[in-house]
């Protein structure tokens, strides 16, 4: 009897432990990162960060990085870059990040993503990274390339695998990217040992699927040298319904939602719907008796309205630059405790540690 009542307890205890290792297993460890080059636009905000409240919000372990290193591989102001990366701490904390919740840092304030990302890069090929679309996209109108454009993928696995992220929120336009991250993990774990997850991809089609104001083919870009193609969230209110106003649309005068044949319209439409929560059908109904023209100021005030508590708060911060600063040194603790002992995992398995010898 005490030997069945131990085989149940055992029993018991195995099955415990089970539950609470997938239970671990499955929790999401959410990485994203943004680079501070100006700041967020529409897009950026549906696609990317009102995304990353949602994930902080569904008790994720979420690990969010302003990418300065990323944003170098192209020619930057010293100057300006430092502004930018406080504006765009100020933006996200104003839409909601909470750096008690969430880690929230800047990437070059961890050495260890540099490390790693030369350790992967000895696991990768130029002819993988050559074919990667973002590469493609931005050097074709570039003379000289610099070499941090070619390689900057490899970074981003970097970016992922320090902190065993298993859950990546992207765009479409990224998922070759982290197709690449896959690989790289899955090279390492099997040439040495298992020290990575491999992640798995969110995709979410919103920001791809807002539009470029003047070019409704196009998405809604920062790289854009065209300042009128976007609404940032730092735009006045004047300079939103300008923007607006001057979006292009066609020349019929109904308000439908077909975004083959009527990009322009659908575009706001599709905006206009991420701001009030309505969806295409009941705005297009609501808005009948306009003209598109009068449909833009309508759009226009939906935004305004939409963003008028963020803007405030984001102004309210970037008036004290010492609490930013503040925010940024405690995430980058918290990013390197964590960054530390994956790196030196990394190390073990690789060779690179003294401890043997």
């Amino acid at each position: 009897m005490i030997k069945a009542a131990a085989r149940n307890l055992s029993w018991l205890y195995a099955r415990s432990s089970y539950v609470i290792c997938r239970e671990i297993h499955n929790k999401k460890v959410i990485f994203s990162g943004i680079q501070p080059t100006g700041a967020p636009h529409l897009g950026n905000y549906f696609g990317a960060i009102k995304k990353w409240h949602s994930l902080q919000n569904e008790q994720n372990d979420c690990i969010f990085s302003i990418v300065d290193l990323h944003s170098i591989t192209l020619p930057q102001d010293p100057v300006k870059l430092r502004q930018n990366i406080h504006l765009m701490t100020a933006c996200l904390l104003a839409c909601g990040i909470d750096p008690k919740t969430s880690i929230l840092f800047l990437q070059s304030q961890v050495p260890q993503h540099a490390e790693l990302s030369w350790i992967l890069g000895t696991f990768s090929t130029m002819a993988r990274l050559s074919h990667l679309p973002q590469y493609k996209e931005k050097s074709q109108n570039l003379d000289v390339i610099p070499l941090g454009l070619f390689i900057y993928p490899i970074l981003q696995s970097a970016d992922i695998l320090l902190y065993k992220a298993n859950a990546i929120p992207v765009g479409e336009d990224q998922l070759q990217h982290v197709q690449l991250c896959q690989h790289l993990a899955r090279i390492f774990n099997n040439k040495y040992k298992t020290v990575f997850p491999v992640p798995s991809a969110i995709v979410d089609e919103t920001c791809a699927r807002i539009k470029s104001l003047r070019q409704p083919d196009k998405k809604m870009s920062k790289s854009d040298m065209d300042f009128k193609n976007r609404i940032e969230l730092t735009d006045p209110p004047d300079l939103m319904l300008k923007r607006i106003k001057e979006s292009l649309t066609d020349f019929t005068s109904a308000v439908t939602y077909d975004p083959e044949n009527r990009p322009g319209v659908s575009n706001l439409i599709l905006i206009h719907s991420l701001c009030t929560g309505k969806d295409f059908e009941t705005i297009c109904k609501e808005n009948e008796h306009l003209d598109t023209g009068q449909y833009k100021l309508v759009v226009a005030e939906a935004v305004i309205e939409y963003f008028k508590p963020i803007q405030y708060e984001m102004n309210k911060l970037l008036s004290d630059p010492v609490y930013l600063t503040g925010v940024l040194n405690d995430g980058k603790e918290k990013a390197q405790e964590i960054a530390s002992r994956t790196i030196n995992e990394v190390k073990e398995a690789v060779g690179l540690s003294a401890s043997c010898l």
